[in-house]
């Protein structure tokens, strides 16, 4: 390990164009929301010695990390659905290294705890998760295995075979990459051979926007299932994703209309789904369960409203690689607009080299900083038992939802 380690995080806009998005929301809708978030890693990895202390550095170092007009300007170009009143906001924004607690127990397991204003800690997760990977190959040393030209080639033939299979596809490799170069490369590469390839698939952009910026590429990204958690939180989750899709179209009046149903299942989801969000937004995208079943649900879901799904988008984003794009393709392209976003596979895909399973979840919220107590939240997902959060509280929204493990 290098005696000083180098700063990782020197862009204000190396991070997801959803976590902007959803910044943006939560202050037209909520903006005294106050919430609680947790890191898990679902491996239970042990990190290297003095991995929180070096954290707790780089954490420290984000508070010099300011955005530029330089961002700004692409950003108002690229992304002309976000009001410009968030980009005085964003001027002003300063992260703030007292929002995160690390700790390392004496195994070497990882922790960190994030506290305060919902629209202060909303852009702290991906940044961290970027952080977190990127520094466990350095510790581990197994930064040495990353040969970033032979990456470009393996990248570049990973875009051409979904060109030429007639995907449309993006990057959304920022939280786990093994590197800011490797998803530099990536891009770089996927550009080159999107540029290059005449055959009918498209690469689309990135959801990283400084990438996006240095490629003159278009930001890719709409909200996460962070936003529903918390709403479910503040409100019961039997009519959170109605609530969200209401507070989504307040905010973006139509635009970045693709809404991630799985939070609570696809049952609740579908009994919020009226007619008039049906039309309002423009897909929806499948992030856990059986790609394939999901499909052929939302598809069933669209005809019993009367509306074409030739029409509309979904996007798949549910641990995919090439290999699974390309079959999913293949049947998709006859029922919707299919896209494809892919992430580790496509920023953390080097030989010996492991990627990080770890996240960043909501726990915890309240609608005013003047309330005593939180309200708990979770996730549960298309994925049978792949639920995040504390297993009570899992336990009673799975009964308020009449769900069984």
């Amino acid at each position: 390990m290098p005696n000083i380690m180098r700063q990782i995080i020197t862009h204000f806009t190396d991070d997801d164009l959803y976590k902007f998005t959803m910044c943006c929301a939560v202050i037209d809708n909520y903006p005294r929301a106050q919430v609680k978030y947790t890191f898990i890693d679902r491996n239970n990895s042990v990190y290297p010695e003095g991995f929180a202390d070096e954290l707790r550095r780089q954490i420290k170092a984000l508070e010099s990390v300011v955005i530029t007009d330089e961002e700004i300007g692409f950003m108002k170009l690229r992304c002309p659905y976000i009001p410009f009143w968030f980009y005085t906001f964003l001027k002003g924004f300063r992260y703030k290294s007292e929002w995160v607690k690390v700790r390392q127990d004496a195994e070497g397991h990882l922790a960190l705890d994030i506290e305060g204003c919902w629209s202060d800690t909303i852009m702290l997760e991906v940044k961290l998760l970027a952080i977190i990977s990127e520094l466990y190959y350095i510790m581990t040393g197994d930064e040495a295995k990353i040969d970033l030209e032979k990456y470009y080639h393996k990248s570049f033939a990973k875009a051409g075979r979904m060109i030429d299979a007639g995907c449309v596809f993006s990057d959304f490799g920022t939280r786990r990459r093994a590197s800011f170069g490797a998803q530099d490369t990536v891009v770089r590469a996927m550009s080159d051979c999107s540029r290059q390839n005449t055959a009918p698939g498209l690469f689309t952009g990135t959801s990283n926007i400084y990438f996006a910026m240095k490629y003159d590429l278009l930001p890719i990204g709409t909200m996460a299932h962070e936003l529903i958690c918390a709403i479910a939180g503040m409100y019961g989750p039997q009519m959170a994703n109605y609530i969200a899709m209401k507070t989504w179209a307040t905010t973006y009046r139509g635009a970045l209309g693709t809404f991630l149903f799985d939070t609570y299942g696809w049952d609740i989801f579908s009994l919020n789904f009226s007619e008039d969000y049906a039309n309002m937004f423009k897909g929806l995208r499948v992030d856990s369960g059986d790609n394939i079943n999901e499909l052929n649900k939302i598809v069933e879901k669209y005809r019993s409203l009367g509306i074409d799904p030739r029409t509309k988008q979904v996007v798949f984003s549910n641990a995919l690689d090439v290999d699974r794009a390309i079959k999913i393709h293949d049947y998709a392209s006859k029922l919707c607009q299919p896209s494809f976003g892919i992430g580790t596979h496509f920023t953390n895909d080097f030989d010996d080299i492991t990627p990080r399973n770890i996240v960043i979840k909501l726990i915890a919220v309240k609608i005013t900083e003047s309330w005593d107590f939180y309200n708990d939240t979770c996730k549960l997902s298309e994925d049978e038992g792949k639920y995040t959060g504390n297993p009570e509280v899992v336990r009673r929204f799975m009964q308020t939802l009449h769900l069984t493990e």
